[in-house]
């Protein structure tokens, strides 16, 4: 009995997170109580992990495309620096990042070149379900079966990583 309720559990939390469907949706389909359903999702932390999966590489890249941008605005827009006497101090250039910002920026440019090679789970679900779509309109049995063996993997990757 225990390993059904593994399994309910397991096949819920999927729903949940890739579907995207509403907890009550997923009690129904499970057979599960939507009391049980919404325990199993605080105890498991469903919500982190959905929210993880719509965070794709595309938007993260976005992100710090962005924050590197604003860092550079700011930087350009710097006000000059004026001596006592309200002339223009030539050193240090206005247009030169301060120690601060230039280690941001080191920051932000690294983790862009880590996002630019690393797939992140968000995109490999992203992915397969473009996979299973194009499978569906192709062969609809094909298409679920895929679709289980995706379900597992990503079950595979979300448990070692």
């Amino acid at each position: 009995m225990a390993a059904k309720k593994h399994e309910q559990r397991e096949h819920a939390r999927l729903l949940y997170v890739n579907e995207r469907i509403t907890l009550k949706e997923v009690a129904e389909r499970v057979n599960v109580s939507e009391k049980t359903i919404g325990k199993w999702c605080k105890e498991d932390g469903w919500d982190k992990l959905r929210k993880s999966l719509l965070t794709t590489r595309d938007a993260q890249l976005t992100h710090w495309y962005n924050q590197l941008e604003a860092i550079n605005m700011d930087i350009a827009e710097r006000p000059d620096i004026l001596d006592d006497k309200g002339k223009k101090i030539k050193r240090p250039p206005k247009l030169i990042p301060t120690n601060s910002e230039a280690d941001i920026m080191s920051k932000v440019t690294a983790n862009i070149k880590s996002l630019e090679v690393e797939i992140g789970l968000g995109e490999i679900v992203e992915t397969g379900k473009k996979l299973i779509t194009f499978i569906q309109k192709i062969n609809l049995d094909d298409a679920k079966l895929f679709k289980n063996y995706f379900d597992e993997y990503i079950n595979e990757r979300m448990k070692n990583g």
